[in-house]
């Protein structure tokens, strides 16, 4: 199996602006099943282009990509999509397509309005929320997913989003004070990304069987790339559109309320006469599937060493990041105009992942060893802090995010995935809900606390004699060379750690490399 795991809605997902995204993609047992991203391993682009050409047989016909590269064969045979299936695709592609378009609507609107009204320092309160909101609703997801109905469960997260927004909606028109409303607007938007796909992902399962699963995730995934496509454009494009319009930009709120309405009717209409597949797990208590974890972590050198990298690393990445958002929103004042900028520097760096996870990373990973590519992200981190550094202005930290995130969401990432490969099955969803979750909430919670210690001392005087950005930039890059240096402590335990005996199931027969298909 290949190692490059990340499928495309994972690859817009994480192009979001919140640190905690790995947070919002965990993988755990109890929640995404882990077909979601390994079987994602066909080009979104072209999915996506021959799923457009599916959804409109009118257009089929004349669809020159999908002719040139499918011919004889029709939509369904190229698409590998059965007859009886279609109407499940169909049903389940809308919903997560509809999801990740409303998703980025929020999720931009709402940041580029806060930090324009509001200011970015106010937003380093929301992001402590947000992290603390994301601890909490990942344990009590891995407490009820297995105990209620999933079409149910999804059916009513839909229902809950809507009135979510339905009441926002009626907060702007008793004009409520402005980081309340774009506080909350941001934090929906959370949810969107952590609790809807949990969900999703889990009902998809129950639809689908294994086989099915190959052939069909990385459609259903590349419907959700489309629908962050989506999203970004039409917060690009909004702005003037509703100031021509004389339209106020809350009404974008409609959007997402509508989306989830179709949505609801949607899973109801199409899944009602769907048998979904009945699993019987052992029940587990949160503090159970956290012990477990951390013992695992805690006694093997390389899982040890990694999680104070990964730590280290959401800090540096919470700092750099705020620091984007301090000079950006400072350089353009106007919320539309920020909130257009935002979504055309969300669609680069979405593409530049793309770019980079299709052309790069595969490459590296056949010509270096998996305990080498750890060490791009701490490099990378540093680079960033210092372009940061070096220029103060809004170049350097659009250059400063770049070097930060890119190799993050894609190299690092697809690295981290494959090396908890390594970890034995019925433990790996107990060790993921630990370092993909709980870990990078509480280094966003961290780097926030800093920062904002930072920016109030410097409220208290000592900004005359540093500027503030001096002081956080220097501890991201402090939080940088603590990466690299735990990264390289993981590689010199690398070899013997693999020898630890709670590898042992994985390495029956043969090397745990050699279980690892490049």
């Amino acid at each position: 199996m290949p190692l490059q795991w990340r499928s495309p809605v994972q690859l817009a997902g994480n192009s979001g602006s919140s640190p905690s995204w790995a947070a919002k993609s965990v993988v755990s047992e109890y929640a995404v099943s882990e077909y979601a991203w390994r079987f994602g391993q066909g080009s979104p682009c072209i999915s996506a282009i021959a799923t457009l050409c599916w959804l409109s047989p009118e257009s089929s016909q004349n669809c020159g990509i999908t002719h040139a590269l499918a011919m004889p064969l029709n939509v369904n045979q190229f698409l590998n999509v059965r007859a009886d299936e279609t109407r499940l695709v169909l049903t389940l592609g809308f919903a997560l397509f509809a999801n990740a378009l409303a998703q980025k609507v929020s999720e931009i609107a709402s940041l580029s309005n806060f930090l324009v009204d509001v200011g970015p320092s106010q937003f380093l309160v929301v992001l402590v929320l947000s992290s603390l909101i994301t601890i909490a609703m990942t344990g009590l997801q891995s407490l009820w997913v297995d105990r209620f109905d999933r079409l149910t469960m999804v059916r009513g997260i839909s229902a809950i989003l809507a009135l979510s927004f339905m009441v926002l909606r009626l907060m702007f028109l008793l004009r409520t004070p402005g980081w309340l409303n774009y506080g909350l607007f941001y934090l929906l938007s959370d949810q969107q990304l952590i609790f809807f796909p949990m969900a999703f992902w889990v009902l998809s399962s129950d639809v689908f069987d294994v086989a099915q699963s190959k052939r069909l995730f990385p459609l259903l995934g590349s419907l959700g790339f489309a629908g962050s496509l989506a999203g970004i454009g039409i917060t690009a494009l909004s702005p003037g559109l509703f100031l021509h319009l004389q339209i106020k930009p809350e009404e974008l709120l409609m959007l997402n309320i509508l989306l989830y309405f179709l949505m609801y009717v949607g899973l109801e209409m199409g899944l009602k006469d769907t048998k979904l597949r009945q699993i019987q797990q052992k029940s587990e208590t949160l503090r159970e599937a956290l012990s477990e974890g951390w013992e695992f972590v805690s006694e093997v050198p390389a899982f040890r060493y990694l999680m104070v990298s990964i730590l280290a690393m959401i800090v540096c990445e919470t700092i750099v990041e705020y620091r984007f958002y301090a000079v950006s929103g400072g350089a353009i004042a106007n919320a539309g105009t920020y909130q257009t900028f935002l979504s055309l520097f969300t669609l680069g760096r979405t593409v530049a992942y793309l770019g980079i996870q299709t052309f790069l990373t595969q490459r590296l990973i056949t010509h270096l060893q998996l305990k080498d590519l750890f060490l791009v992200q701490p490099v990378s981190s540093l680079l960033g802090a210092s372009a940061m550094l070096a220029m103060p202005g809004l170049g350097g930290a659009i250059a400063g995010v770049s070097l930060q995130k890119l190799p993050q969401y894609s190299i690092d990432e697809t690295a981290r995935k494959a090396f908890a490969g390594l970890v034995p099955e019925e433990r790996r969803g107990r060790v993921s809900l630990l370092l993909d979750s709980y870990l990078v909430s509480l280094g966003s919670i961290l780097g926030a606390l800093m920062t904002g210690a930072i920016l109030l001392v410097g409220r208290l005087g000592w900004g005359d004699r540093l500027p503030p950005h001096l002081l956080y930039l220097g501890v991201a890059g402090l939080m940088a060379l603590l990466s690299l240096w735990a990264v390289l402590q993981m590689r010199a335990v690398y070899d013997k750690s693999l020898l630890n005996w709670r590898l042992k199931r994985r390495q029956r027969g043969k090397s745990v490399l050699d279980k690892l298909e490049f």
